[in-house]
């Protein structure tokens, strides 16, 4: 394998995360690289504050939504592994025939339904598994701020839920949240590159 693969020693549980992610060898090293980069009082773990030095977090009017994302249970610290599992939502989906995949396998990371989850999780503010009118208001704000008057925004809230509102409760579920970005294509729009 060479000097690089021998680098790739010094990242905890290598191949676990590997294989859990699909990021290969190389990618996981210059994420660990970036990691470390990011833990800039050498911790060992990443804090809020470390994520939001990301230029691209940082004006991203989700960004502290997207930060959240890294630390679902509450906790203040993000290993390494947990850093690559949430970037490798971003991973384009494999095209693999979903046939060949072992059922007895967890779905991979970057599924199209762990996307839409990982999305739909951004919207559900207060994490009830509903996206209620308020909760769209509010993201609509951080992404439109002030281009937009309030009126405007509380019309196009209200409209985006009665749409995607199948069962009539006043909110949207993820199911009716998937059926609603089916139209889309979310794969393409979260692939990103995230070894930048």
């Amino acid at each position: 394998m060479g000097a690089r693969g021998s680098h790739a020693a010094v990242i905890p549980d290598v191949d676990s995360i590997r294989r859990e992610t699909g990021f290969s060898q190389a990618s996981l090293l210059r994420l660990y690289h970036r990691f470390r980069a990011l833990d800039r009082n050498k911790k060992g773990y990443l804090s809020r504050m470390d994520l939001q030095q990301i230029g691209a977090l940082a004006v991203n009017p989700l960004g502290d939504r997207i930060i959240d994302s890294f630390f679902p249970d509450g906790s203040q610290r993000l290993d390494f592994a947990g850093f690559v599992r949430i970037l490798a939502h971003f991973r384009p989906v494999d095209e693999e025939d979903p046939g060949m995949r072992d059922p007895k396998q967890p779905e991979p990371l970057n599924s199209r339904m762990n996307k839409l989850r990982f999305a739909f999780q951004l919207y559900d503010l207060d994490r009830d598994g509903k996206i209620s009118k308020h909760e769209m208001l509010q993201v609509l704000r951080l992404m439109v701020g002030v281009q937009v008057t309030e009126e405007q925004l509380e019309s196009i809230a209200e409209r985006t839920v009665q749409e995607a509102d199948e069962d009539g409760d006043g909110a949207v579920s993820f199911l009716e949240f998937a059926k609603s970005l089916e139209k889309m294509n979310i794969e393409q729009k979260m692939s990103i590159r995230v070894l930048k």
